[in-house]
């Protein structure tokens, strides 16, 4: 049975070729240049191939040598990243963040806080996934995720800590096309009933669905989307009207492919909160939780507390 290739041999083989030399090689790693000969020739006996060509002026790379090269360089990679996330995680920096952000919460809101993250450490991994309403908690709970953005009115539950987040104000949008965009007063609620709403469906599996139609009229019909990225097209094409986060729809607005038609009553903010398991929280969760807790509001975002 073939011995393990040892980690030393791989970092001479990576310095001959960095350095261009076995001399070179020796002093990049602080060794003799005979040790440095002694671990290839034990490289070349252990695997029984040869790994240079000595026939010339110069040794150059075999065939097999370069495949030992290139592969041993991603062992070598990934032998450090190994050490430096073992180190992370010994001082109790999480190998990845698994973060879940609601609907209410438009992705470009969060931006700034993840790129401040990613410059800040850059060698953790961060996920982001996208839920509604009970999908955001239920990935919470089935510790699918580690933090939940965004939640409104999130349900109290031994074992989960929330901050406040923010309030998320709402516009009743529709295409300028749309026949509410030319009725020319405040649009009553059977003005408004007698038009298909645009509603986003609650992304929990195992969870009962909470509602997905705050602002949705009895007997009002619907068109159910599987995000707010579809609901806010197909408000942009006319097929319906409905509330959407001001973030959502700031840039439609001003673009002139959605307009606000007043309201006889106008719809309160949501007030929406981060959320995270009791239990041992690391350091990179903790990050995250002071620092979007006290960020500056985004568009139609205001802090609560």
């Amino acid at each position: 049975m073939t011995d393990p290739i040892r980690l030393e041999a791989l970092q001479a083989l990576d310095a001959i070729e960095r350095h261009g030399s076995f001399a070179g090689a020796a002093a990049a790693l602080y060794r003799v240049p005979s040790a440095i000969s002694y671990t290839i020739s034990q490289l070349e006996s252990e695997l029984g191939v040869a790994v240079f060509d000595r026939s010339g002026h110069r040794a150059v790379l075999t065939p097999a040598g370069r495949l030992l090269l290139d592969e041993g360089r991603r062992i070598l990679v990934a032998t450090r990243e190994l050490g430096a996330a073992a180190r992370r995680l010994a001082d109790n920096w999480e190998p990845e963040l698994r973060l879940a952000i609601d609907g209410l919460i438009a992705p470009h809101q969060i931006w700034p806080s993840i790129d401040a993250f990613s410059r800040a450490h850059p060698a953790i991994n961060v996920r982001l996934s996208e839920e509604v309403l009970a999908g955001t908690w239920e990935a919470l709970v089935d510790e699918r995720v580690d933090l939940a953005i965004g939640v409104a009115d999130p349900p109290v539950m031994a074992g989960i800590h929330r901050a406040a987040y923010v309030e998320v104000a709402f516009l009743f949008c529709c295409a300028p096309q749309h026949p509410l965009a030319r009725l020319g007063r405040p649009l009553t609620e059977d003005d408004r009933r007698a038009h298909r709403a645009i509603v986003v469906a609650d992304s929990a599996h195992r969870f009962s669905p909470r509602s997905s139609s705050a602002g949705l009229l009895d007997g009002q019909p619907r068109l159910t989307v599987a995000n707010m990225y579809s609901k806010v097209a197909a408000l942009e094409q006319g097929l319906g009207v409905g509330y959407c986060p001001v973030a959502w729809v700031d840039d439609a607005i001003t673009a002139g492919r959605l307009v606000t038609p007043p309201l006889a009553t106008v719809r309160e903010p949501s007030r929406a909160y981060l959320l995270w398991r009791s239990g041992g929280r690391g350091r990179a969760l903790q990050w995250f939780i002071d620092h979007l807790s006290t960020q500056p509001a985004c568009a139609g975002a205001m802090p609560i507390s």
